[in-house]
């Protein structure tokens, strides 16, 4: 049986080229992680999330907690067996929702007590019962429980949290039962402040875990501000572990993160935007509903592989997206899915040609932010 760890096999500057190993399979990094929130990337087969390239998914403790329950998805066989997937799982702590969606939430040292967004059902999480629930899951890297840090926040609000997210930290290690081939990943925080990153940065190094998330980043900030702390964190954690950047994001954000060292990325972000009629592609990302695509007759990327691209034309996918059909999510979500797996092999590619900056440069060159 594989043990869990990380081979760093090239870097580019500070990208890095590496291999995750896995009792549930191989992630090869950097590497973008599809989003399947409550056991399922929306609008997406499990086997055309496969076809896209994508070795791992996430999957979230604060939404399948409260449904269909933990104790059923165990029942089931896991989240592998459950929803068909046979790769890797990283599941959510449940922090980040618990503090964004939850209802008359309650945070003291022991934990977070909340009502259900659902049915408004009380429920606690603690870093023993977040772990006990990933666990449960069958989550190939489970994440520690941390409680995210809100932007803006004062120095003062920022060290109180970052120390009980810590605290945390320490009792997510100790509750983690340990199984050969699988991981758990500590999450930094410290807002926007150096001095606080780094104290959090090697707490985390002295628990000891298989792999650092950079929290507390993407939640409002200026992008410019999270470049900056992605500078000083990255170097903060040890080279031989894979790092992660949680709930990031655009095309180019990815590529950014990557030239500063970051190996791991989700968001919802392709597959919302498929939901909504906006594709990405190599000049940029394009609203499939504007009427200039109404006879288009071209594909929407000449070179994608997608289903969305070698079967049909734009003009078709703007008929879909205008007349509300099922099957105009399915196919820009594939699409977009397709384009971030693309996007990361060429990532790969690139630093294994230690040509890193080169391809960084020209992509953003051509890509036209919306």
């Amino acid at each position: 049986m594989t043990d869990f760890h990380f081979e760093l096999l090239n870097s580019a500057s500070t990208a890095r080229r590496g291999r995750l190993h896995t009792k549930h399979g191989i992630i090869d990094t950097p590497t973008f992680m599809p989003v399947g929130t409550a056991g399922t990337v929306k609008a997406m087969f499990p086997e055309s999330v496969k076809a896209t390239g994508a070795q791992i998914i996430l999957g979230n403790t604060y939404h399948l907690m409260l449904r269909p329950s933990a104790k059923q998805v165990k029942a089931l066989g896991g989240l592998q067996k459950m929803m068909n997937w046979d790769g890797p799982i990283l599941t959510d702590s449940g922090g980040y929702q618990v503090m964004s969606l939850a209802k008359l939430r309650k945070i003291t040292e022991q934990g977070v007590t909340f009502n259900s967004h659902i049915d408004g059902s009380k429920h606690l999480l603690s870093p023993e019962t977040s772990i006990a629930i990933q666990h449960d899951l069958n989550a190939t890297i489970t994440m520690a429980f941390d409680e995210c840090t809100p932007y803006p926040a004062s120095y003062q609000q920022a060290e109180q949290s970052m120390q009980l997210s810590m605290r945390w930290a320490e009792r997510s290690k100790q509750a983690f039962i340990e199984r050969k081939g699988y991981g758990i990943f500590g999450i930094m925080q410290g807002g926007m402040f150096a001095d606080l990153r780094k104290i959090s940065a090697q707490m985390l190094c002295d628990i000891g875990f298989d792999g650092y998330a950079i929290g507390g980043l993407a939640v409002g900030e200026p992008k410019e501000e999270m470049l900056a702390m992605l500078e000083i964190a990255c170097p903060l954690l040890p080279i031989q572990s894979p790092r992660y950047l949680m709930g990031v994001g655009k095309p180019t954000d990815l590529l950014d993160g990557i030239a500063r060292g970051v190996d791991m990325f989700d968001c919802v972000m392709p597959t919302r935007s498929g939901r909504n009629g906006q594709a990405f592609t190599d000049l940029g990302a394009v609203n499939i509903r504007n009427q200039r695509f109404r006879e288009d007759s071209a594909p929407l990327m000449e070179d994608c592989p997608c289903p969305a691209c070698k079967n049909y034309s734009r003009a078709y996918l703007h008929h879909l997206v205008k007349s509300g059909e099922i099957l105009a999510s399915m196919l820009l979500s594939w699409h977009n899915i397709q384009f971030y797996q693309t996007l990361m092999q060429k990532a790969r590619i690139a630093i294994e040609s230690n040509c890193y900056t080169e391809f960084h440069q020209s992509f953003l060159n051509d890509y036209e932010t919306s």
